[in-house]
C-alpha cells in the first residue's frame, strides 16, 4: 500500500492567529482576481475543484451509510483537504498518484496559493463527542472558497473573522450529531454573509436507510427565500461574475446516479 503525506504544516509558516496581523494579511493572500473555477460534486461534502493550475479534493469519504451508494471518490488530484478522519469525510485509502493531504488546522503556503485551515467543532458539545472540523479557506479562479465540511458547531466570533466573508460558502445542513441542520446552517448564513450557497452534507439516494440519520436538502430550502434557489449539475464552472452584487444565491448540485 502506498504510503500517503499526511502533511501538518507542509514546511509552511504559521502565522499567529492573534491580532489583526493575520486577518490583514490573509485578506491579502486571498485577493486574488480574474479566471474560473470547475468544481465537481462527487457526493456527500466531497468536491473535486479544477483551476489555476491546481486539482483540489475536499474530503474524500468511504462508501457506508450515508455515502454507501455514490461512486468512489477517487479522482486525481494535487492536493486534498480533510475535515476531519471520520469515514464520512476523511477517507484517503485508493487515491490515485501522491497528493500533499492537509488535516490540521494551519495557515499553509503552497507556492502560490495560502490555504487557512480553520477549527471549529464537530458537534453541538463542543467538540467533546466527534472532536474537531476543520473548515477549509482558499482562493480559486478568482473566488474566496470555504469549505466548512462537517461543522456541528455555531461559528465563534473568532471564527468569523478567520473565515471572512466567502464569495461560495459549501455548508452542512442535513443535520444529524455531527454537523449543522437546517436552522442551524441558515443561522450560520447570516453570521458569514457569503454571495454565493452550495448546500452539503444531506441525504441523499446514496443513503443506506438503516445507517444515516441526516435529512434531505428540503427541510434547508425551506428556509430561504424560493426565487434564491436553483438547480446545479453535478460539475459546473464558476467565474467571479456569475456572483449577485447583493444578498445571496442558492445553487443546489445534482448527482448522477
Amino acid at each position: 500500500m502506498q504510503r500517503r503525506k499526511l502533511v501538518r504544516y507542509l514546511g509552511a509558516s504559521v502565522l499567529s492567529a492573534s491580532g489583526l496581523g493575520l486577518t490583514s494579511q490573509l485578506q491579502s493572500a486571498f485577493a486574488q482576481t480574474g479566471g474560473s473555477v470547475s468544481i465537481q460534486w462527487l457526493g456527500h461534502t466531497c468536491f473535486l475543484f479544477t483551476g489555476g493550475g491546481r486539482r483540489i479534493l475536499v474530503n474524500p469519504f468511504l462508501k457506508i451509510g450515508c455515502t454507501a451508494n455514490y461512486r468512489p471518490p477517487t479522482v486525481p488530484a494535487d492536493l486534498v483537504f480533510l475535515s476531519s478522519r471520520l469515514l464520512d469525510e476523511g477517507y484517503v485509502e485508493g487515491l490515485p498518484g501522491n497528493p500533499r493531504i492537509l488535516f490540521e488546522p494551519g495557515v499553509y503556503q503552497l507556492n502560490n496559493t495560502q490555504v487557512q485551515g480553520i477549527s471549529t467543532d464537530h458537534d453541538r458539545f463542543g467538540g467533546r463527542r466527534f472532536g474537531i472540523n476543520v473548515a477549509w479557506r482558499w482562493n480559486q479562479g478568482g473566488l474566496n472558497i470555504l469549505h466548512l465540511g462537517g461543522v456541528g458547531g455555531a461559528i465563534t466570533v473568532e471564527q468569523k473573522i478567520l473565515m471572512g466573508r466567502p464569495d461560495v460558502l459549501f455548508i452542512p445542513v442535513g443535520g444529524g450529531p455531527k454537523a449543522l441542520n437546517a436552522e442551524e446552517a441558515k443561522t450560520a448564513i447570516t453570521t458569514l454573509n457569503p454571495k454565493l450557497v452550495i448546500p452539503t452534507h444531506f441525504r441523499t439516494k446514496a443513503a443506506d436507510d438503516k445507517n444515516c440519520d441526516i435529512t434531505s436538502v428540503d427541510e434547508f430550502l425551506k428556509l430561504v427565500p424560493k426565487d434564491s434557489v436553483k438547480p446545479l449539475a453535478n460539475k459546473f464552472t464558476l467565474k467571479s461574475t456569475d456572483l449577485p452584487s447583493s444578498g445571496f444565491v442558492v445553487r443546489v448540485p445534482s448527482y448522477s446516479f
